[in-house]
């Protein structure tokens, strides 16, 4: 129970349906923000909503100290991937060390059947194999298994989802009004947890690692300077704001090289390519054995699944039909077959 409205009615679903609920929040970042949009899971404002939500279901309710070990699997990582000049997402590798790693084990401590969430997602089983699946939730513009796809079989058999049917969030919120839970109407975080709405996250990083910005050149793509930076975590691929140069025309970072500090930025039009290369990629226990899989893919999270051919081998990638924009290595591209995934991994 995370303190925002689609764990609280996830939480209050299973209760209705006649579940022993048991509400867990993980404390795992102590600053408070003070704009409810950008206070996450992890502030101190959400940990109280969550308990004010338990007592209003009657549900015994737990809150455990995991700041040590968020600080290693998912900061840690973070700084280190901006460092290489890449851009991470911590909330997949929340998922992958905090979520579905150290709740597991609480669940089990604690002699429970299920872990439940309040991702927007849906789990099948495959009848042919037995194995499941993880599907696309039914309201598709709230999916989240872009951020699940390291789930597999054994997980998903312990796991629920209980909103993965829901065609919208507005039907969350109108449902945590049905429920009488006061934060029916509570805004959806938009940023990293542990990132603050005033500086971003390079004023974390600053804060964090203030060696990992050294000052370097910015170039274009025949290797002439054009300007200089004051550390590539400044930079992501496909940026086009606050690059600290001027032209004739926009500018893009296309790219961040950090092994000799320098950002390379060009035309808008060199951001385009069609093949992803990937690295510490899930397969899904369903996926196809085939050398070459047709699947609709995406390589962010609000981008719309374009067609393309998932390739395997030793070095497994994505071809898209036509060209993808600002693929940037770091982040997460995952793929479907219909509606449920069947690959995702990480951008090298």
């Amino acid at each position: 129970m995370s303190g925002g409205v689609d764990s609280s009615v996830a939480a209050a679903l299973l209760k209705h349906r006649g579940y022993d609920v048991i509400g867990l929040t993980m404390q795992i970042w102590q600053e408070s923000q003070r704009d409810p949009r950008h206070a996450g899971c992890c502030s101190l404002g959400a940990v109280e909503d969550a308990r004010r939500v338990a007592r209003q279901l009657d549900i015994p309710h737990y809150v455990i100290n995991l700041k040590e070990e968020f600080k290693q699997a998912v900061i840690e990582n973070f700084i280190d991937e901006y460092a290489r000049g890449r851009t991470p997402n911590p909330c997949v590798q929340c998922n992958r060390h905090v979520k579905f790693e150290l709740l597991f084990e609480k669940m089990r401590e604690m002699g429970c059947d299920r872990l439940a969430t309040g991702h927007y997602a849906r789990i099948r089983k495959d009848r042919a194999s037995g194995e499941y699946r993880l599907m696309r939730a039914r309201g598709d513009s709230k999916d989240q298994t872009y951020v699940l796809y390291m789930l597999g079989s054994n997980e998903m058999a312990k796991l629920m989802f209980p909103l993965g049917e829901l065609p919208s969030k507005e039907h969350a919120r109108h449902m945590a009004r049905s429920y009488g839970l006061h934060l029916a109407d509570k805004p959806d975080s938009q940023e990293i947890c542990f990132v603050s709405e005033a500086g971003g996250y390079q004023e974390f990083l600053r804060r964090e690692r203030p060696d990992i910005f050294r000052k370097g050149l910015i170039v274009d793509p025949d290797g002439k300077k054009i300007g200089e930076h004051e550390g590539v975590p400044d930079f992501t691929v496909g940026q086009r704001r606050g690059l600290g140069i001027s032209g004739e025309r926009p500018m893009y970072v296309l790219e961040v090289s950090a092994s000799d500090n320098r950002v390379v930025v060009g035309d808008g039009a060199k951001l385009e390519a069609k093949d992803v290369v990937l690295e510490d990629v899930f397969w899904a226990p369903t996926a196809p054995q085939n050398d070459n899989i047709r699947v609709r893919a995406k390589v962010r999270y609000n981008m719309p699944a374009m067609p393309a051919t998932l390739v395997r081998g030793a070095a497994p990638r994505l071809r898209f039909d036509r060209p993808v924009r600002a693929i940037a290595p770091g982040q997460i591209a995952v793929a479907y077959r219909g509606a449920t995934l069947v690959a995702g991994g990480t951008i090298r």
